[in-house]
Parts: structure tokens; C-alpha cells; sequence
């Protein structure tokens, strides 16, 4: 099963890291928020990513394309022009790196690489945020919903996209991104950790579609989006206060996503 990893964004709340760099690559302690997200997902086995590039998505490129090097103890012979890997630390990923455009929405990026992930369901997650969520248990509770997509729901204060969940029932009612006089009030609200079934790109018009707008409203309305209720750790990085408080877990040993050895 592919990962896809929305990390095309501007981060415009956090710009004192991205007038740089895109989002996905702030460093939480000395990596990339977005490789700490692939560590969660290679943890359960899932290794073949799908990374949707945008804004600055050179930068990625660069990263990944010199992964290897940096991982590895190395000999080089200069005169040769030859490098020998002495040492590979480097995980067992397949990353695609696909520019999606800088302008698209979330939605239009996942339609972009329909063809990269064939007539199969996938995993879809956003490049800002961690969690200690199962995603073994995520995909059994998937399998046993009648659904198209079924998000992680988390508990958290306002500004993100809440919806109606009854306190016995996995179906969504109705699903409302970022809605006006939330205020304060603790609320399920979508926290990515997506697994999506193919029958949902047909809710995708194009790339000025958001994702979290008339795609997971229309599948909420129809009955076909399921909510995984997760107890445990989730934090977005959407500040640069955010950002602070995820680098001092991380530094003090005591990073609640850090779920591999």
C-alpha cells in the first residue's frame, strides 16, 4: 500500500521557517518533520511513498537525492571520481517525488497521481503532522467501514476541520473545514492519517478542489467517510510555537510519535 504525503503548501503561520523551505522540511531536533512521519509509517511496514511537491519543492528533491550520502559512512576517491559506501544506514524506502504544482489544492494534488497509485487504496497523510496513531489498527477498523475514506479523528481546540460524530457511531454526518465560531471548544476534528479507497477520486473535480472541503463533504453527505477515533498523541506543526514544542519532545527524549527503535 502507497503513502501519499501532502507537502506542497506555502505554511504561511509558520513563515519564519518557510520563507526557506517548504513546510514538510522544518527540522523537528536535526530531520524534517516529514521524515519523522516516514519513520511512523516504515515502523508499521509501509515504505513506498508518494511525496506531493509544491512550493520549494526543489528542496525536497535535494534532500532525499542526497539521502543516501548522508546516512552512509563513505570512502571517496577523488582522482577516480568514485564514492564507496562503507556503511548504509539509510532506511528500505521508494520514494516518488512529484511536483503537483504551487498553486494546486490539497485535493488537486491527490488527483494528480491517480495513475502513480493504480485501482488500489492508499494511505494519505499531511507533511506537518505526527501522531503515535496504530496504523495496523487504522487499517483493520478501514476494512470493517463501508466507506471510502476513513480519517483519523483527534481531539483538539478549533481551527482545523470538525464534524458531527454520534459517541457510538464510525460514520460522519456532516464534515466542515475550519468553521466560522468554533472558538475554544474541544472538538473531533480531522487529524490526516487517511487510508482512501480509489472510489474517491471520482468526489475530486481538479486542482482548485480542496480536499477538506466539497471531497470529504460530499463523502460525509453520501455516507462514505468513517472517522478512527485516536486517544493517544497528535500535534500539528501549523506555528512556529508548534514547532518549539515538538523540537523540545524530540530534544528531551520524550517524543510520543517516536514509536520505532
Amino acid at each position: 500500500m502507497k503513502v501519499l504525503i501532502l507537502a506542497g503548501g506555502l505554511g504561511t503561520r509558520i513563515s519564519e521557517e518557510t520563507s526557506v523551505r517548504p513546510k514538510p522540511m522544518v527540522e523537528i531536533g536535526d530531520r524534517p518533520i516529514i521524515w519523522h512521519i516516514m519513520k511512523i509509517y516504515s515502523h508499521y511496514g509501509f515504505n513506498d511513498f508518494i511525496i506531493l511537491c509544491g512550493y520549494k519543492g526543489y528542496v525536497i528533491k535535494e534532500f532525499f537525492a542526497n539521502y543516501l550520502m548522508h546516512r552512509s559512512d563513505v570512502h571517496l576517491d577523488i582522482a577516480k571520481n568514485e564514492t564507496t559506501y562503507l556503511s548504509n544506514h539509510a532506511e528500505p524506502w521508494k520514494i516518488s517525488l512529484i511536483d503537483t504544482g504551487q498553486d494546486t489544492l490539497t485535493g488537486g494534488r491527490i488527483k494528480r497521481v491517480r495513475d502513480y497509485i493504480g485501482n488500489e487504496p492508499f494511505l494519505l497523510t499531511y507533511g506537518d503532522g505526527v501522531s503515535d496513531v496504530n496504523i495496523h489498527e487504522l487499517i483493520n477498523f478501514h476494512k470493517q467501514q463501508d466507506a471510502y475514506v476513513t480519517l483519523t479523528a483527534v481531539k483538539h481546540p478549533g481551527r482545523f476541520g470538525a464534524f458531527s460524530l454520534e459517541s457510538h457511531s464510525s460514520k460522519i454526518e456532516n464534515f466542515r473545514e475550519k468553521p466560522d465560531g468554533d472558538g475554544n471548544d474541544i472538538a473531533w476534528i480531522n487529524g490526516g492519517f487517511f487510508i482512501v479507497e480509489p472510489e474517491a477520486f471520482d468526489f475530486i473535480d481538479g486542482d482548485l478542489t480542496a480536499w477538506e472541503r466539497d471531497p470529504l463533504e460530499n463523502l460525509a453527505i453520501q455516507g462514505k467517510l468513517a472517522a478512527y477515533r485516536h486517544k493517544g498523541f497528535w500535534k500539528s506543526m501549523d506555528t512556529l510555537y508548534d514547532k518549539q514544542i515538538l523540537d523540545n519532545q524530540w530534544r528531551s527524549g520524550d517524543a510520543p510519535w517516536k514509536i520505532w527503535e
